[in-house]
């Protein structure tokens, strides 16, 4: 028995010190512009966001360890590719402050830091003080405009506009076409957008508002269609708001088979009166996915409906 025990042992050290030989490299490529805040804001992402999603990768002792070290590897790999806060002159305005709205909003969910790393990183745990320090900054850094005269100019422009008659639907390039008749379907819920300025108005199909009424709705059944509709956000000097210029709609369809690869959902938006298809290539449902993440124990919804 003593025999069996001292082999094995000798057998799991071995395979223990051979794994140690394969490690795949990790760089730290130059910092091309830092994303730049309030020091209290800043040391908290750094602790607990930057060393997967920045170029400063500060990789502990324990880090180095295989398998550990692949885990890492494939963290910071994986996380630079959708946030990288050293590269941060990459993203236009606007989408640095939804960066930052899905950041602090996954923390808030729970989705990050991710669990398995925050196991073994206890100093990345971002506390509920933390939480409110990164919340209360991307509050600061909300601008209501009053009677905004450039929103009300593109609003009257597209009144006065043809755009969007053509009868040709455009399609997104995971094949997902445009669906006009979400402007009859029923509306299931609101949201406002404090971050970017918009107003949404979330309409489900007929399978929708169906699994709504039957309380069927995680998951949400085959069929399922969510038509998230975006304007912008119009105020004037006595408080009353309403919607402004349309700025896009955003699809989610449920087919299991379908969308097997991306959770079962499929992923479109159509951008301006033109409906222009977002996303350069078909990873662009990765985006989605990625900030969907944080809903995973509601079937990657955001949308609570009304009637719940």
């Amino acid at each position: 028995m003593k025999k069996i025990i001292i082999i094995s042992a000798l057998v799991l050290g071995g395979v223990f010190a051979i794994m140690q030989l394969f490690r795949p490299k990790i760089q730290n490529p130059p910092v091309t512009h830092d994303f730049t805040a309030p020091p209290q804001v800043k040391s908290i992402l750094v602790r607990a966001c930057y060393d997967c999603h920045s170029n400063e990768t500060n990789l502990r002792w324990y880090d180095q360890i295989q398998p550990i070290y692949s885990t890492v590897s494939n963290h910071i790999k994986d996380g630079r590719k959708v946030l990288n806060f050293s590269e941060w002159d990459k993203l236009a305005k606007p989408d640095q402050k939804a960066k930052l709205w899905e950041s602090v909003n996954q923390i808030e969910q729970g989705a990050m830091p991710i669990a398995s790393y925050s196991f073994v990183h206890q100093d990345s745990h971002v506390s509920a003080q933390d939480l409110l320090i990164l919340k209360n900054y991307l509050q600061g850094m909300v601008k209501r405009d009053i009677g905004d005269t450039s929103k009300l100019n593109d609003l009257q422009k597209q009144y006065h506009s043809n755009a969007g008659s053509d009868e040709t639907l455009p399609k997104s390039l995971n094949g997902i076409t445009y669906i006009p008749d979400y402007k009859n379907w029923q509306v299931i819920s609101t949201s406002e957008r404090f971050d970017n300025g918009t107003l949404r108005i979330i309409y489900g199909n007929d399978i929708a508002v169906k699994a709504v009424r039957s309380h069927n709705i995680n998951p949400w059944p085959d069929g399922t269609i969510f038509a998230k509709a975006a304007w912008d956000e119009l105020e004037d000097k006595d408080g009353n708001v309403k919607t402004g210029a349309f700025k896009q709609v955003e699809y989610m369809i449920k087919d299991s088979k379908r969308f097997s690869k991306t959770n079962g959902w499929g992923f479109a938006r159509f951008k301006t009166p033109k409906l222009v298809p977002y996303g350069k290539t078909i990873l662009f449902t990765q985006e989605c996915i990625n900030c969907h993440k944080p809903m995973s124990d509601n079937d990657l919804v955001f949308t609570f409906p009304i009637k719940n």
